[in-house]
């Protein structure tokens, strides 16, 4: 999100007064929305629209086994998935009008699972998730069905996990970045302790912003609670995007300050 400082010369009759022209890159921001299981992309395109409004590239996709490739939902797995994650972000950051030094990821449940591995495989700076779900590390090849067929899920996503046990929570340690954390206040499926060990794995990030949606289940199935989620996720973009270019504006404006003082001073000698 590098922004330009320029001088400029401004006629004014038969004189010319002096000008700083400050203005953005003419790359943009990046928000990668990722759909959680069941969903699709169509359920993102409300929130990439109004994303899309603070100046920022968006892309919405669906995960194999979903959508047109709906017939693969009995057998596609955690890594064939991941690797759609992985190929919508490098195509996406390839785009020209995209600054890939300025990503943001959005998952959502089983969506917001592999938006945390990504985190270790691709360069993401701001990262949102939403009732993120966890599962075990073991049968990591097996159809993403099977593994609601495991006894043990339940109780597994209601006890503590050191980040150390579990590759999603890893990754998230390994995060340094910019953070959004929403949990649903209802949420049966990704239950209050899951949020927690996530929160926990993401001590390491630069920010960390925790949201409860009241009254929320975890398909977010309210019309008040949708909304509340959005208003929440485009205010925390609107402001990592602002405060990430007034930052880099200040950086600009104190090095040609930097620049002035030291031509002032030479010039002095």
């Amino acid at each position: 999100m590098e922004v330009r400082l320029d001088t400029v010369e401004i006629g004014t009759g038969q004189e010319q007064v002096s000008g700083t022209l400050l203005s953005p890159a003419p790359l943009l921001p990046g928000v990668l929305f990722v759909h959680g299981w069941g969903g699709s992309q169509e359920h993102d395109l409300g929130r990439a629209r109004q994303a899309a409004g603070i100046g920022c590239v968006c892309l919405t996709f669906d995960l194999r086994g979903h959508e047109r490739t709906a017939a693969q939902w009995e057998t596609v797995s955690r890594p064939q998935n991941l690797d759609d994650l992985l190929a919508a972000y490098d195509w996406f950051v390839a785009r020209p009008d995209v600054d890939p030094a300025a990503i943001a990821v959005v998952g959502i449940s089983y969506g917001g699972y592999l938006s945390s591995l990504l985190t270790a495989l691709r360069p993401v700076r701001w990262l949102a998730l939403r009732s993120p779900a966890l599962y075990k590390d073991e049968g990591w090849d097996l159809p993403k069905r099977r593994l609601h067929e495991d006894p043990d899920l339940h109780a597994f996503r209601r006890r503590p996990l050191p980040w150390q046990d579990n590759r999603a929570l890893a990754a998230c340690h390994g995060f340094g970045g910019d953070v959004l954390l929403v949990e649903a206040e209802h949420d049966e499926i990704v239950p209050h302790p899951v949020i927690e060990n996530y929160a926990a794995a993401l001590a390491t990030a630069a920010s960390l912003t925790r949201r409860r949606i009241a009254d929320a289940d975890h398909a977010f199935s309210g019309k008040p609670q949708q909304k509340a989620y959005t208003d929440v996720l485009v205010g925390w973009l609107t402001e990592m995007v602002r405060d990430a270019r007034e930052r880099e504006a200040g950086e600009k404006v104190a090095e040609r300050k930097r620049i002035r003082r030291a031509e002032d001073i030479a010039a002095s000698r």
